[in-house]
């Protein structure tokens, strides 16, 4: 989750709403892409949770990494809660559970986005082994409880605890026990976001298929390829899901407005005070008769805040938010972004992959988002298997990074990024399929050993 945003101009009615989203399009010239990945911190002796507080914890970890990188320290009362890179936009912050999430900067190219990726990771390393612990890269911690998940002190978060057990039964495993790898990109014009935003959902649940990584809960397999995926289906689903509506006609920054109006408000941030509004609607705040903060309107702040608590597998703010993917090793989180990037930002790839769902009804979209969790590559679409159409889905991608022929120092293309992807697809497994496989054979019914197979 990105840091609240500060911007207290007022809010004076839904057309300003309307004007904030539409102020995102940007010319092609001005794309960029971000990518955002969760980790999880686990204790090299043990293989445990890591705590907030402590000399070997999670604050001692942002403290290191503010001494190194000298950005900027994110505060929540005395608490570090992250770090933001004020010169070039990327961020660090804490998910529930202790994730450990970098918000990468916007970047023109998969070079640079893969680059930043790997200096975090080498930095994160640095500071972190000396304090006795790692990162691993899956979708769903693989070993803990709850119970033993720790909790990270943001206020919006206990108001998130309180209300996600009213309105799903797995909303606290995704808040502690998930982590996911997403990539953030940029439209030109409203009829450009609307092609992506349809293409993005319709194609999302191919993403979660090639990326699943999330087979173990508490020590043992839980029956799925990407429990991550699963658990948002059932955690709020009056903020989650496919977006039938952006498939009318009619879709437009003006129909994602009312949506997001319609969906209930987590909170209202006034100064460093979070007032927890759960379930309120922020049609009262807009009409300036929210009970919470009688005749006060609505701030742009507000208003990015509460978009930020929308959580479907496309989200709209300034951009568009790719929300899919189950978080893997190193070399897949430049994958994600190399797989958008080669679709989105090459009008021809684009195309084809409109082309590719386009056809597809609200029920199999529906139906598709429903099995991929469970059956992964052997879930079908139209008659189709999904490994079949993944397999054309990332074949657009390559044409279209390789049309965009942005090259490294090495006279490399972005298409290199997307070979975790391709081996994946030659062997038919996914990446949850190779776990399960090695928990059945040389782990012996063990999952300790991810925590180093898949560490950073």
């Amino acid at each position: 989750m990105a840091r609240d945003q500060i911007d207290t101009q007022p809010i004076e009615s839904r057309d300003d709403l309307v004007a904030w989203l539409e102020a995102g399009c940007k010319s092609p010239s001005k794309f960029r892409v971000g990518t955002e990945h969760e980790k999880f911190p686990f204790t090299l002796n043990g293989h445990d949770p890591v705590p907030y507080e402590g000399p070997d914890g999670i604050r001692a970890l942002l403290d290191g990494m503010q001494a190194l990188n000298g950005w900027e320290p994110i505060m929540e009362g005395e608490a570090i809660i992250g770090l933001a890179d004020t010169i070039g936009g990327g961020a660090i912050s804490l998910e529930p559970g202790g994730q450990f999430e970098l918000s990468g900067a916007p970047l023109m190219t998969i070079h640079e986005t893969c680059a930043e990726v790997n200096s975090h990771l080498e930095q994160v390393r640095a500071v972190a082994t000396p304090l006795g612990f790692g990162f691993l890269g899956l979708g769903m911690s693989p070993k803990w409880s709850r119970a033993q998940t720790p909790v990270m002190p943001k206020g919006r978060y206990k108001i998130m605890a309180n209300y996600m057990p009213k309105v799903g039964s797995l909303g606290l495993d995704m808040m502690f026990r998930t982590c996911t790898v997403q990539a953030n990109l940029d439209f030109a014009s409203e009829p450009d976001m609307v092609t992506k935003l349809r293409v993005g959902l319709a194609l999302q649940p191919i993403a979660t298929a090639l990326f699943a990584n999330s087979p173990f809960t508490e020590g043992k397999p839980n029956g799925f390829l990407s429990f991550r995926s699963e658990i948002w289906r059932d955690t709020d689903n009056n903020r989650a899901g496919m977006l039938p509506f952006a498939f009318e006609d009619g879709m437009g920054f003006e129909r994602y407005v009312d949506y997001a109006l319609d969906v209930p408000m987590y909170f209202i941030k006034r100064g460093d005070t979070y007032l927890d509004v759960a379930g309120s609607s922020f049609r009262d705040l807009l009409a300036g008769r929210h009970p919470a903060v009688p005749g006060e309107s609505a701030t742009v702040s507000d208003w990015a805040n509460h978009l930020s608590t929308i959580f479907p597998e496309v989200r709209l703010k300034r951009y568009l938010e790719m929300r899919g993917a189950d978080g893997g090793p190193w070399r897949n989180l430049c994958a994600l972004p190399a797989l958008w990037t080669g679709i989105y930002y090459d009008n021809a790839a684009l195309d084809a992959a409109w082309q590719l769902c386009k056809g597809w009804s609200a029920e199999q979209r529906q139906r598709l988002r429903d099995e991929v969790p469970r059956l992964g590559f052997k879930a079908e679409i139209a008659g189709r298997p999904v490994l079949e159409v993944a397999r054309e889905m990332v074949a657009i991608a390559r044409q279209g990074l390789a049309r965009r022929d942005y090259r490294d120092s090495q006279g490399r293309d972005e298409t290199r990024f997307l070979q975790p992807l391709e081996e994946s697809l030659a062997t038919g497994l996914t990446p949850a399929e190779e776990l399960l496989a090695r928990y059945e054979g040389p782990w012996h019914h063990s999952v300790d050993p991810v925590f180093d197979e898949r560490a950073y």
